[in-house]
């Protein structure tokens, strides 16, 4: 019989949980490897990641593509001959276009 509160006290569930967090702390720091080398590599290097902050983009082809943001961070990340772009905006403001407003009225 388990008194109050040792009900996680068992040796397989102890165990469990410390592979668990094993496995997570390692991944957390291999993570953060990744990135500081990412960040300080050369720009033609093999592996590199690229942060740009953005405070508005507004240029035809954002808005024409529903890229258009304000505050936001552009990240390049290029591994090898892959490169992968991401984007993200806490304002976004690239809404509908004048002939999705038309087709509304």
């Amino acid at each position: 019989m388990s008194v109050a509160g040792t009900g996680f006290a068992f040796a397989a569930f102890v165990q469990f949980r410390r592979v668990v967090g094993r496995t997570l702390l390692a991944a957390i720091i291999a993570m953060t490897a990744l990135v500081a080398v990412g960040l300080t590599a050369p720009a033609d290097g093999v592996f590199s990641i690229a942060v740009h902050p953005t405070l508005l983009r507004v240029d035809r082809a954002a808005i024409e593509q529903s890229r258009a943001r304000a505050l936001g961070l552009d990240i390049d990340i290029k591994l090898g001959s892959m490169h992968m772009h991401l984007g993200w905006s806490a304002l976004s403001i690239s809404g509908a276009s004048p002939a999705d407003a038309e087709a509304q009225s």
